[in-house]
């Protein structure tokens, strides 16, 4: 349950802290193609109707979004690390030979370099040869990485890559012990733990859950592990909640692998469980195989590469061998909020996947190879 005050003691935290970064006008243009259920983009759109900007919705298909932004050219991109990950991927695959690669490569990096330092332009050697095709703002824009919770509104923002940045004025933060996983407050690290006007009042007619996030001191467990930097800003370094312990002892995060394993260029959603659009067609035609979707979904030879594609993103990511899946089913039908397997926020409903592919679970364990 998010109050009234809860959205305007946000509001006001996130334009206090950002009144010398970024301070939109009559000039700007956000595209809009997050859900409105997600609080982000609700905080946003509101900071930019406040300074009387503009906004420009979608057409609703996530595929047509660069058409969008071609045709809208926007100022401001509230955007989700999923997604980006998805734009650099389909970049990067258009290079389609070693020179192109390497040359795209190494101005990537050239250009992070000076992101890195603070240098922001679009008028380099490698935005005339590369990143000129690309481009949909005529001018560099500040960014500006944020973090928070739905519950929260949103607590935290920073100007780098490499933290999440210092507390809302309307906040207060403070680590907890985990000591299962070896973090340790008095070390700088443990779970974020989140307290302020801005914080939820509680699941609606759900007092258990609510107890589980919300201590009687009224602090926020967000199941996130924090860890404080140098410079009094806040670095997410791990995850407390929906992990699972293996049978040898090893605790492994489901939603870090996941975001690995997402990359994956036939792969659209995907589901990584343990006990204590349209892509997949063209990626297998380059592989030589041919077919409809769902006879492709029930194909074992691709079944085989995807896993092997699999598992060499996740080795490339740092995942360790156990920390890898072991097997893999592929199903014929995207998760959404239709069929009750994605919140309004487009996350995925962990216990309810977990009930719908139980049988496809247990074969998988069945006929699992180590």
């Amino acid at each position: 349950m998010l109050t009234h005050g809860n959205v305007v003691a946000d509001f006001s935290g996130f334009l206090k802290v950002t009144d010398k970064v970024i301070f939109p006008n009559q000039d700007d243009v956000l595209i809009s193609f997050l859900p409105l259920a997600h609080m982000f983009e609700r905080l946003i759109e509101s900071v930019v109707y406040c300074h009387g900007g503009r906004i420009g919705f979608f057409q609703g298909d996530i595929r047509l979004l660069s058409d969008d932004m071609k045709a809208l050219r926007p100022t401001i991109l509230p955007v989700v690390p999923r997604l980006l990950n998805r734009m650099y991927d389909k970049i990067f695959s258009q290079a389609n030979t070693p020179l192109k690669r390497w040359l795209l490569n190494f101005a990537a990096k050239r250009k992070g370099a000076e992101v890195s330092n603070g240098i922001i332009r679009m008028d380099s050697l490698w935005d005339k040869i590369f990143f000129s095709k690309i481009q949909v703002s005529t001018s560099p824009p500040p960014l500006l990485p944020m973090s928070g919770l739905i519950r929260l509104m949103y607590a935290s923002l920073g100007g780098r890559l490499r933290h999440v940045g210092a507390p809302l004025p309307c906040n207060l933060i403070k680590l907890v012990d985990v000591a299962e996983k070896n973090y340790f407050a008095a070390k700088g690290e443990g779970e974020v733990c989140v307290k302020g006007p801005n914080v939820f009042k509680g699941y609606l007619k759900d007092p258990e859950r609510t107890a589980e996030t919300l201590d009687k001191d009224g602090w926020l467990h967000t199941g996130d592990i924090g860890k404080w930097l140098p410079n009094g800003t806040l670095k997410i370094i791990d995850r407390k909640k929906h992990i699972f312990k293996l049978a040898q002892g090893e605790y492994i995060s489901p939603e870090k692998i996941e975001n690995i394993y997402i990359r994956c260029e036939p792969v659209t959603q995907l589901y990584v469980h343990g006990d204590s659009l349209q892509t997949m067609p063209a990626w297998a035609l380059k592989k030589g195989m041919e077919g409809s979707y769902r006879d492709l979904c029930k194909n074992t030879v691709l079944k085989k590469a995807i896993m092997e594609d699999l598992q060499r993103l996740g080795k490339a990511s740092g995942l360790h061998s156990f920390e890898q899946v072991k097997n893999i089913y592929i199903h014929n039908e995207q998760f959404s909020i239709k069929n009750g397997l994605l919140t309004p926020t487009l996350k995925a409903k962990r216990p309810e996947l977990k009930e719908f592919f139980k049988e496809k679970i247990e074969d998988l364990y069945e006929n699992i190879s180590m």
